[in-house]
């Protein structure tokens, strides 16, 4: 499972010209599942997203997480982020979960996230043609990958 987290101002996502989940301040959650990825992915990648500290303590320093700051989190689907490019210049998505198996884990992920952060987790729509609006604040841009854990 990989996720490329960002620190935000406000985000918004957008189906068909409605917005359909919006946030201020906090992260915005681009999530990948792939075929390999399963529920220990998903409570892995939750739980060092909820502990994350990337924001400003009282100091100025980097050091407050979420609950903090009372930020909220906006998720939404990826599969892109499991694009392969070694081959030409045509992404593949051979690695990106099948939908069946790829809805599942995500609102798995969307449950193990909403416990971690104890706040309401704000969403696109899955499989959707989606519009993603935001104020990357600092910036500040993080990737997981729930196989790579460093």
């Amino acid at each position: 499972m990989r996720a490329l987290i960002q620190r935000v101002a406000w985000a918004r996502v957008r189906v068909a010209g409605e917005t359909v989940g919006a946030i201020d301040r906090g992260l915005l959650v681009l999530l990948g599942i792939e075929g390999a990825d399963g529920p220990e992915d998903s409570t892995w990648l939750a739980g060092k997203i909820a502990a994350l500290r990337v924001f400003s303590d009282r100091e100025g320093k980097m050091n407050a997480n979420l609950a903090e700051v009372e930020g909220r989190v906006l998720v939404v689907s990826q599969f892109t982020l499991h694009a392969s490019y070694k081959k030409g210049n045509r992404p593949s998505f051979i690695r990106a979960a099948r939908p069946e198996q790829a809805t599942e884990l995500y609102e798995q992920f969307l449950l193990d996230l909403a416990l971690q952060t104890s706040t309401p987790i704000e969403t696109g729509i899955f499989g959707a043609d989606m519009q993603v609006e935001l104020l990357n604040d600092g910036p500040v841009t993080i990737f997981m990958d729930s196989k790579n854990r460093e």
